[in-house]
């Protein structure tokens, strides 16, 4: 899996790099790819569509995170896509549980996440309050319409050293 991932970037990076800067090197071999983030996208397909983009649109909405893109199908906010199993990127199979942390920019906005993902078909998972995995981890988590734990979370006061990575194609 991680080698077919990093020949999936190696190909995009090579449209904008030439050939000969990478001769020589195997796909593990190139560290260029940093681009600040982790994840560059993340893809859940869901049983009931309609139910997840209400869900994910209110949800998101709290952490000023806009869904950008609808389509039949699927719909997306920044690097998160959610399709319905019928959508020919999903190939007929739901994804399974996962875990997904969006970063709030305050406690107050972590609360606000908890009640207005709980009002659009989100359950219970953890109430917002302060956790043990860091001081000041402060954190609320909710199951979306298809299980998947989704959590906002305040890590405390704390400086970014860039407000954002753009990438542009």
């Amino acid at each position: 899996m991680l080698q077919k991932f990093a020949c999936y970037y190696s190909h995009r990076r090579l449209r904008k790099t030439s050939q000969a800067h990478f001769a020589g090197r195997t796909n593990m071999e190139i560290t260029q790819l940093y681009r600040g983030r982790l994840i560059d996208h993340i893809q859940l397909v869901v049983r009931d569509l309609e139910a997840s983009q209400d869900f994910y649109t209110a949800a998101l909405a709290v952490l000023e995170i806009p869904i950008v893109g609808t389509t039949d199908g699927y719909f997306w906010a920044d690097e998160l896509v959610v399709s319905s199993a019928e959508s020919p990127a999903a190939r007929g199979a739901l994804t399974g549980r996962h875990h997904l942390a969006f970063q709030a920019k305050d406690r107050a906005t972590v609360d606000t996440f908890y009640r207005v993902a709980l009002a659009h078909g989100g359950r219970d998972n953890g109430a917002p309050g302060e956790r043990t995995y860091h001081p000041g981890y402060y954190a609320a988590f909710v199951l979306d319409p298809d299980g998947n734990n989704i959590e906002a979370v305040y890590h405390g006061e704390a400086r970014r050293n860039a407000p954002s990575v753009v990438i542009e194609f």
